[in-house]
């Protein structure tokens, strides 16, 4: 992706040099689990505030500054340039429709981070946390992502998650999140988890709209690259990883197949309108 020189957001909060704090227990198996049910976080990070909060914290460390990198200060100018590409599309999308976007801020953090969605790990992924508005993100997902998944990785793979992520907070400014809240009441965990592989899905989708109209920015091999994160972290390719089988009923994100169809029909339309039917995605 093309971005040296170009704007880059003020809404982003580095924490990266600030290590210790309060961190969750629930290393191991838990850690595995938040993973699975986490990865791009999204308004699942809701589900799991009360488990987090039945969950006794570690005594507090001593938080002490840790340098950045050069590579890591290079990693957080393209955030930064990423998060403004968002802010500049969605504000005029949005403006476009008669509305005003309120753009969110990033988090970047190493370990742990609290949020008004509870406490996180590293091991939760990437998530947008509804309560305060704001996307967190470890960038260490991303090694991950490649060495345990299978993703091509690159740059534009982070570009890619971020604006999923930024898809969930368009859903959370049009009220989406909380329709979907509302017709999970009252249903099997299996037709909630449907929902929330809509909501998910309709995400991908905002995110391939931004790719879309961020087009002359783009290098060759960029779309490949966020198909090929999409396609490792279908439920289903996670699942035949982490376990051994598949158990469609308790898919809460999309199959890799769902994922990269949704972020490559918001690629190919850049039309919003094919997207915001929620129940054409389910």
């Amino acid at each position: 992706m093309k971005w040296q020189g170009r704007r880059q957001s003020n809404n982003v909060d580095d924490r990266r040099s600030i290590s210790g704090g309060k961190v969750a227990v629930g290393g191991g198996i838990i850690g595995i689990i938040i993973l699975l049910l986490n990865v791009f976080g999204g308004e699942n990070a809701q589900l799991l505030t009360p488990v987090l909060e039945q969950m006794q914290e570690q005594p507090a460390q001593t938080q002490s500054a840790v340098p950045l990198s050069k590579e890591d200060e290079e990693m957080g100018q393209f955030v930064r340039v990423v998060l403004a590409d968002n802010e500049d599309i969605w504000g005029k999308i949005f403006q476009e429709n008669g509305m005003t976007y309120k753009q969110p801020k990033l988090v970047l953090f190493r370990g742990s981070v609290q949020t008004a969605c509870g406490g996180a790990s590293s091991a939760s992924g990437p998530f947008y946390c509804p309560g305060d508005q704001m996307v967190y993100m470890d960038l260490g997902f991303f090694d991950e992502l490649q060495s345990r998944f299978g993703a091509k990785g690159g740059d534009f793979a982070i570009a890619y998650v971020i604006s999923h992520e930024i898809g969930h907070h368009i859903q959370t400014l049009l009220g989406t999140s909380d329709q979907m809240r509302k017709m999970q009441q009252g249903k099997s965990q299996a037709e909630a988890n449907k929902l929330s592989v809509a909501l998910e899905l309709q995400a991908d989708f905002y995110a391939g709209v931004w790719a879309h109209y961020n087009k002359e920015n783009l290098d060759v091999g960029d779309i490949d690259e966020a198909l090929s994160a999409a396609n490792a972290v279908g439920d289903d390719a996670i699942q035949k990883k982490m376990q051994g089988q598949v158990v469609p009923d308790s898919f809460t994100h999309g199959t890799s197949e769902q994922r990269m169809y949704w972020f490559k029909k918001g690629f190919n339309t850049g039309d919003i309108r094919q997207g915001t039917t929620f129940e054409e995605i389910r």
